[in-house]
């Protein structure tokens, strides 16, 4: 029995494909493993580099998007740049404190002018979660 070139070709192809997929598997597994800063969010639906995040890469998005006074200028349409503010801006909030919606947006005023947005975000990559009723939030660990 003879195999055709191309059913080898296309062979060949899959098994690349699966041994680049196992290499970045191995990857996120080392660097998970090895404790670096990986926030992700429930609705990811692939974890990949945009999750690395390098703290001078950190601060060249927060020079880049924060103003001197620490006010955001615009968010980011980048999900890693967007992490990065997100995460920035989860740090007005104390892990052991229960916040009301109310407080929440008065926190968040002070530093975004789209505070719906921005909370809304913090709630959707996981950096904060709330009641069903949308009472209560407070800051995830």
């Amino acid at each position: 029995m003879e195999i055709s070139t191309s059913a080898v070709r296309n062979q060949r192809f899959k098994l690349k494909e699966k041994e680049r997929q196992a290499t970045q598997f191995l990857s996120v597994m080392s660097l998970l493993n090895n404790g670096h800063d990986w926030q992700v969010h429930r609705g990811a639906t692939m974890i990949d580099e945009r999750y690395q995040i390098h703290e001078e890469e950190r601060q060249h998005v927060c020079d880049t998007y924060f103003d001197e006074q620490g006010r955001l200028k615009q968010l980011p349409s980048k999900e890693k740049r967007k992490i990065i503010v997100l995460q920035q801006l989860s740090q007005l909030f104390d892990f052991q404190k229960n916040y009301s919606e109310r407080a929440v947006n008065d926190l968040l005023k002070m530093k975004v002018d789209d505070y719906v947005t921005v909370r809304r975000y913090l709630i959707e990559y996981d950096f904060f979660r709330r009641t069903k009723d949308g009472a209560t939030y407070w800051r995830q660990g």
